[in-house]
């Protein structure tokens, strides 16, 4: 008779950790963040886990995670529950690492000064640069010295809500020396481009250039041609680059005749830095230019560009495109 109550006994509380394991848990709010540093160990996390603000006994899941045999997999990281979560759904997600991410995206064509916008507006992310200059952010980074205009790939980084934004930038710098690299070893033979910065700062006025992608190519020609032909490059938003806050939205003939850095109209070759982020297609345009005698450009109106190998050509096209009543 004992030996039956014992095993009644013994199975009654096996159900009731079955059941426990699978009940969802009680939760202080109706998501919780649980942020697990590197090195907790499982006793710590369980505590951890009650201090975030869910109703658990910390023996009985500290118990769960030893029983599991999945404590050592358990990975740092930031996680959300939800009032869904259980003693073995917690696990699961801790040992896979499903981590609450957040994005930011940085477009094709931004400057750095509305990077740093976006990424003191991105959800969760710690705003580590937000009292650094420019020069401080680019040491942090392990650059020392490079403008940071154009450093950076346009694209979609996710993170972990406390991230870093130095972490964010760090990947998306880190992405941009892979693109440039790449489109540098296979560039087109006899550019008049000396360097993968070359090569950037040509992809970055290439991609505020265009309006139609397919266009990269022709426009990246037409520069490429003044570029050989000692042309002046004379593009518009080197100007308004150069104009920084000061310009208003229109471009005024005094503007083009007003000297700095950056004014292609007033100073030959390249500018001395990027004026944006180029994506990849601007990249590969800036590498692999389209065969052609196009010096001129003009926007047609629709997005795309009309391109001419004369002046008198250019100036036939601006009266119908851009002349128009």
């Amino acid at each position: 008779a004992l030996l039956v109550m014992l095993v009644l006994v013994a199975a009654a509380l096996g159900g009731a950790v079955f059941w426990w394991l699978d009940a969802p848990l009680r939760l202080a709010a109706p998501t919780i963040d649980l942020s697990i540093e590197p090195g907790t160990s499982p006793r710590a996390l369980a505590q951890d886990v009650q201090d975030a603000g869910v109703e658990v006994n910390p023996l009985f899941l500290y118990a769960w995670f030893r029983f599991s045999g999945q404590a050592r997999g358990i990975k740092a990281g930031s996680y959300e529950l939800d009032a869904t979560i259980t003693p073995r759904r917690l696990l699961s997600k801790l040992v896979r690492g499903e981590e609450a991410l957040r994005a930011v995206t940085l477009v094709e064509g931004w400057n750095w000064r509305q990077v740093r916008q976006a990424l003191a507006r991105a959800d969760q992310l710690k705003g580590d640069s937000t009292e650094l200059d420019d020069a401080a952010i680019m040491a942090r980074l392990g650059r020392p010295g490079v403008v940071p205009e154009g450093r950076f790939y346009p694209d979609t980084y996710t993170y972990s809500k406390g991230s870093s934004d130095l972490a964010v930038l760090q990947r998306a710098l880190r992405a941009m020396d892979r693109k440039l690299e790449a489109v540098w070893q296979a560039r087109d033979p006899n550019l008049p481009l000396k360097s993968p910065e070359e090569v950037l700062i040509l992809a970055s006025i290439v991609e505020k250039e265009t309006g139609r992608g397919s266009d990269r190519p022709l426009i990246a020609s037409v520069f490429v041609n003044r570029l050989r032909t000692g042309m002046l490059l004379q593009t518009d938003p080197t100007v308004i680059y150069g104009m920084g806050e000061r310009f208003d939205g229109n471009l005024r003939k005094r503007d083009l005749l007003t000297d700095t850095p950056w004014n292609t109209y007033t100073r030959p070759g390249l500018p001395p830095t990027p004026i944006a982020m180029p994506g990849r297609g601007a990249l590969l345009a800036a590498v692999h230019p389209a065969e052609s005698r196009s010096l001129y450009f003009v926007a047609r109106g629709d997005g795309s560009s009309h391109f001419s190998a004369t002046l008198d050509e250019h100036n036939r096209a601006v009266n119908q495109f851009q002349r128009r009543p």
